[in-house]
């Protein structure tokens, strides 16, 4: 048998808080302290009741519906910024696709600016 002293019961309460699985309780019960006995059957009477698995089951239940939500929220937060990103994905391409075009108009005038010089008819025109 277990010798009850006050060091030992501390330690004995901490590893019945701590217990989680069965084993642990048969573990403490073999130990043969009646206090010890008491608690764990007194668990063991709370656990089984109907009311406390309905606690448990709804317990569950909002765990379950809290992560739901969190996954919801975060697939609709991250669909909205995926929109966003497109959206101006599609900004860029468009002033890339402007910037080509004047890059294309710059370099034509450029031909023809280098076209003058070589012919040496540099004139002011302004073309529309």
């Amino acid at each position: 048998m277990y010798e009850v002293v006050a060091e030992n019961m501390i330690d004995m309460w901490m590893t019945l808080f701590k217990a989680e699985s069965e084993e642990e309780f048969e573990r403490i019960e073999k130990m043969g302290v009646p206090i010890m006995n008491e608690v764990i059957k007194a668990y063991r009477q709370v656990t089984a009741s109907p009311e406390y698995r309905e606690i448990e089951r709804i317990r569950l239940r909002a765990s379950h519906d809290e992560a739901q939500a969190l996954y919801n929220m975060e697939r609709t937060v991250t669909e909205r910024w995926m929109g966003e990103v497109a959206n101006r994905d599609a900004m860029i391409a468009n002033r890339d696709a402007m910037i080509a075009d004047k890059n294309a108009e710059l370099a034509r005038m450029e031909q023809k600016i280098a076209l003058l010089k070589t012919t040496g008819g540099i004139t002011c025109q302004v073309e529309k």
